[in-house]
């Protein structure tokens, strides 16, 4: 998380020091000119200021909230290049004034001393809010560049305290800073800062097509960089340089590092002239014969703030269709539903049965679906938005164990804005891609019998070493399919069963497969030992050879397979977890990574027309994790899980990750929705 952390601690330590030395020089020079009852003006302005910047950090990150994703990219990228012309400009302020900085803001305690307490106020307000308002906007875009907001968060809350400790240090008299040294320091690496959070902002406006060249790229290291290890983390958090970037990315923070570091140094080696010290002899301001209670001001200025964040909050959000509520039912499926205004709107689903209920707004000519609600329990309302345009609309309501049912068609005109939907799957469009997979497991399988025989001769003939690598070959072959591991019901059990929940582990008379062979061939068992389990073996494998054509294949298995076979290698090959003494635990991955690459080809030709730029991604990920396999393997042998150094596993562990985040969305894509 620090690496998320970093670049907001140091915003929050700089701009936290910035408003509280000027805090503490008000303060300082009020008390010294015997002006102690004006310190609540100064105060209330300070708080003023406060209550502007949350305000407006919450502006931003609900109004973010309530656009659609194009828009979010675009909204981001814009205040990306805002913040990083912020930051900028208050580098090089704080670069010319660090000198004079105490005498200008005793310049201005004066003039505001000698014109009353509105003044007073208002010089504190402005004083502290421009640091306010920079760190808010600065805080929220690096929160959207890191893609959380925990880490940004607690940067910035322990710059903020650090600061105030130096400044309350500074105006005790117990602590020396060069400020001029501590705000050029900064100033160098906030700059690197704002160069990677530019690079971020204009990819931002690339992907909410604002600008051009998202698919330049200038590298793509994704394949050599182990996105997930703790340094590629920190240069991606830090300095937000990515191991894929465009030619705009590049250039932008090339460029903008070229002219304003040597701007800013260039400027650091200027001498600034030192401001004279200014007397200071001021009274107290004549008491008032009205005077308001002293709460209203201070409670004003943070209630005014927020009342208007809010309301512009509220403004944004997307307006409800006329409040309709449109029930969800068997027998009264989108009843209440009328031809909505185009736009994007708000739907009351209300579940009027008894059952609990899915349900979508469709065309009904295409199926496409333009929202939906699972899981509506009976007698429960939840919203449902969706934008709407020129076009036919209904509902489809699936509950729980009955048929669809679809509503009556309602017809729109106009246009509303851009509409985006999802044209759901059927099991006809999965029919092809099931009878490809179900030859391919059908082949494998015919081979594993000969493997497996093979295996057991070996055994039964006391060649153990042979043995061993004839295991290998026939588990790798059993590990390709894993598609297919759902329909194989009890066999599976017997051929890949693991020792894990049984009495006794590896010495259970249940344990049996491929585990429990492997466990007596690399543990020092005699070939007597092992016949009946090598026997067993092969026979459980003609048996699943011979049932397989006959068992319920679900066709909505394929998409969910193509996530979970290298979740299931995460959780139990790259820890080791099931290795019982041969350490070809990466041999398993390599066989699993063939069998979801045979998977994706089946599925290719409907993952192209759902998502065209999912594969390319994909197929990245899946060349990144093959070459880091093809390292761990020489000749026939394979490094075991728990002899990889720090890095190597590190590595592996990173690549399959990144390769599944990338699969996650295959499920969803793909996802079989009953038609009424």
């Amino acid at each position: 998380m620090w690496d998320d952390a970093f670049p907001s601690f140091l915003i929050g330590l700089r701009e936290g020091l910035e408003a509280g030395l000027i805090v503490s020089i008000l303060v300082a020079t009020l008390v010294r000119a015997d002006a102690k009852s004006r310190l609540p003006q100064v105060w209330t302005g300070v708080l003023a200021a406060i209550a502007l910047a949350l305000s407006f950090g919450a502006v931003l990150t609900f109004t973010a909230a309530n656009l659609s994703a194009t828009a979010q990219e675009a909204f981001g990228g814009v205040l990306s290049v805002i913040a990083v012309a912020f930051v900028t400009a208050m580098v090089f302020w704080m670069r010319r004034s660090a000198r004079t900085f105490s005498g200008e803001i005793r310049e201005k305690v004066t003039g505001a001393l000698g014109m009353g307490a509105g003044v007073l106020m208002l010089t504190s307000f402005l004083a502290v809010g421009r640091e306010g308002l920079e760190t808010a906007l600065f805080l929220w875009t690096t929160a959207r560049a890191a893609g959380e907001s925990a880490g940004p968060l607690t940067g910035a809350g322990i710059g903020l305290v650090l600061a105030a400790a130096l400044c309350w240090g500074l105006y005790r008299r117990v602590l020396r800073i060069n400020l001029t040294k501590f705000f050029t320091a900064t100033g160098v690496v906030l700059i690197v800062i704002a160069a990677g959070v530019l690079g971020y902002g204009l990819r931002d406006l690339q992907e909410g097509g604002v600008l051009p060249g998202l698919t330049a790229y200038a590298f793509d290291l994704s394949g050599s960089v182990d996105a997930g290890s703790w340094y590629s983390t920190l240069i991606q958090g830090v300095f937000n340089l990515m191991p894929t970037m465009t030619w705009l990315q590049v250039v932008g923070y090339a460029g903008y590092l070229a002219v304003v570091m040597p701007l800013f140094v260039r400027g650091v080696k200027a001498k600034a002239p030192e401001l004279a010290p200014t007397a200071i002899r001021l009274s107290e301001s004549p008491p008032s014969s009205r005077r308001r209670p002293v709460w209203v001001v201070p409670v004003a200025v943070v209630a005014v703030p927020a009342v208007v964040a809010g309301l512009l909050v509220a403004f944004s959000r997307p307006k409800p269709a006329s409040s309709e509520t449109v029930a969800v039912s068997e027998t009264q499926c989108g009843k209440g539903f009328t031809a909505p205004d185009t736009g994007r709107q708000t739907f009351q689903m209300h579940n009027t049965g008894g059952k609990t209920a899915e349900v979508y707004l469709i065309d009904p000519a295409t199926n496409a679906v333009y929202g939906e609600v699972e899981g509506l329990a009976p007698g429960t309302t939840r919203d449902l938005v969706a934008t709407v345009a020129g076009g036919s609309y209904a509902w489809r309501c699936v509950p729980t164990g009955a048929k669809a049912v679809t509503s009556a068609t309602v017809h729109v005109s106009g246009t509303g804005g851009a509409v985006r939907a999802v044209v759901p799957v059927s099991e006809d469009d999965l029919a092809v891609p099931l009878k490809t997979y179900k030859v391919y497991v059908d082949q494998g399988l015919a081979t594993l019998v000969t493997q497996t025989r093979q295996l057991s001769d070996d055994i039964a003939g006391n060649h153990l070493a042979k043995a061993r690598t004839d295991w290998l070959t026939a588990h790798r072959t059993y590990s390709s399919l894993g598609a297919a591991y759902g329909t194989f019901e009890g066999f599976d059990q017997k051929i890949n069963g693991r020792a894990d929940g049984l009495a006794g582990g590896v010495q259970n008379k249940d344990f049996a497969g491929f585990h429990r062979v492997e466990y007596g061939l690399w543990h020092g068992q005699s070939a007597a030992e092992l016949k009946v389990p090598a026997q067993q073996l092969a026979i459980a494998v003609v048996g699943l050879r011979k049932a397989f054509p006959t068992q319920d294949f679900d066709p909505g298995d394929l998409p969910l397979r193509a996530h979970e076979i290298l979740e299931n290698a995460l959780q139990f090959e790259l820890t080791g977890d099931t290795d019982e003494g041969s350490g070809t635990n990466l041999a398993t991955v390599d066989s699993n990574l063939a069998g979801t690459r045979e998977l994706l080809t089946v599925l290719k030709p409907l993952l192209t027309k759902e998502s065209p730029k999912l594969l390319p991604g994909v197929d990245a990920d899946i060349a990144r994790l093959q070459k880091l396999l093809d390292s761990a393997r020489q000749g026939g042998s394979w490094t075991p899980v728990e002899q990889l150094d720090g890095t190597a596993k590190a590595q592996l562990d990173g690549a399959t990750g990144q390769l599944l985040e990338n699969l996650a969305p295959v499920p969803d894509l793909l996802e079989i929705r009953k038609s009424a």
